[in-house]
């Protein structure tokens, strides 16, 4: 199982982690944000005598020139079996690191670090590793849990605050998976005002029921498909932001997919209308609106038919009939699509 620690003492944290097994090397993999902003303020043993991998900073990176980069200073610096790798930063270094790790000799213990709230709360919890390849988010990777993973918010002040709400789209969704309790109590919360202590604890709350999921689906058989609401249509827009040249952050394309997705629920399932509309509001009013028009839907749509979710090409959504009640591999017709897109642009003031 996992290990989840969540503190702001990172540095006790690693420690601890790293003297729990005798590893004959440390690697600390940083990208050239957490290198210049964060890792002088981890300063420990473990840290002190790590060797300290550096890859450019921004998902355009995260692909296999990179990982190449990873593995090639893993082996040219000593690593082995016995090796340990501290993924310190968002989520491509966790993704890539995690990849990187779980493939090199074979596989290597590593640790996730998140230093932004959407790694913590997504790419760094669950076992899931991966680049990007030919054009599209995550083609390439491997189902590996972190042997621990240090949830903190203590680096979150430094981040723009449009990191921030990236990260608290993952957290709104998997309020939405829980119950209606915990996603009146997200949508409550002043996101544009945070206070970093009332977010860790929001964010345990958050972290612990993808954890439950992954614990009784850890190969995305069947319920874990549950984590993906909102990311057949969001990470349409992310790939189509991305082929034109003006990238999107991943929460803020989630944001967009749950306001898609879940008007899919209302047309599909008979999810209330009240959810529908309140989730509209508060990402339009804090996310603003991913401007799309009827000409974008061919593109959008090839996108969602080689989704990885799809088996068969065929357009496949996890949708809710209430809050906490989730259908799973539901397939969504064209033009059931194109209608949710229609409302998506109504509800968005587009």
């Amino acid at each position: 199982m996992q290990q989840l620690i969540f503190t702001n003492d990172v540095a006790a944290a690693l420690s601890t982690v790293a003297r729990g097994k005798h590893y004959n090397r440390i690697f600390v993999l940083v990208d050239e944000n957490t290198s210049r902003e964060v890792l002088p303020h981890v300063q420990c043993d473990t840290i002190a005598w790590a060797h300290v991998i550096t890859i450019p900073a921004g998902d355009t990176h995260k692909n296999l020139d990179t990982l190449t980069q990873v593995w090639t200073e893993l082996d040219n610096n000593g690593g082995t079996r016995h090796s340990l790798l501290i993924n310190l930063g968002g989520g491509v270094v966790t993704d890539l690191g995690g990849m990187a790790a779980a493939t090199f000799k074979r596989g290597i213990d590593f640790v996730n670090c998140p230093t932004t709230l959407l790694s913590a709360v997504d790419a760094a919890v669950g076992g899931k590793t991966g680049i990007n390849f030919n054009g599209l988010k995550n083609e390439l990777g491997v189902f590996c849990e972190a042997c621990a993973v240090i949830i903190s918010t203590c680096f979150l002040a430094t981040l723009p605050h449009t990191e921030l709400k990236s990260g608290y789209a993952e957290m709104i969704k998997h309020g939405m998976l829980d119950s209606e309790e915990e996603f009146a109590r997200l949508l409550d919360y002043d996101i544009q005002q945070a206070s970093l202590d009332q977010l860790l604890s929001l964010l345990e709350t958050s972290v612990k029921v993808k954890q439950r999921i992954v614990e009784q689906d850890p190969h995305e058989k069947g319920l874990r498909r549950a984590l993906n609401l909102g990311h057949t249509v969001g990470h349409a827009f992310e790939s189509m932001a991305m082929h034109r040249g003006k990238p999107i952050p991943h929460g803020y394309a989630v944001a967009w997919g749950l306001v898609a997705e879940t008007v899919l629920s209302h047309m599909k399932m008979k999810m209330a209308s009240a959810s529908l509309q309140r989730l509209a509001q508060f990402v339009r009013d804090n996310y603003g609106a991913f401007y799309i028009t009827c000409d974008d839907y061919p593109e959008l749509l090839n996108y969602m038919h080689h989704d990885k979710k799809s088996v068969h090409g065929e357009i496949n959504c996890s949708l809710l009939r209430s809050c906490g009640d989730i259908e799973t591999g539901v397939t969504v017709t064209d033009d059931d699509m194109k209608a949710a897109l229609d409302i998506y642009r109504d509800l968005m003031g587009i």
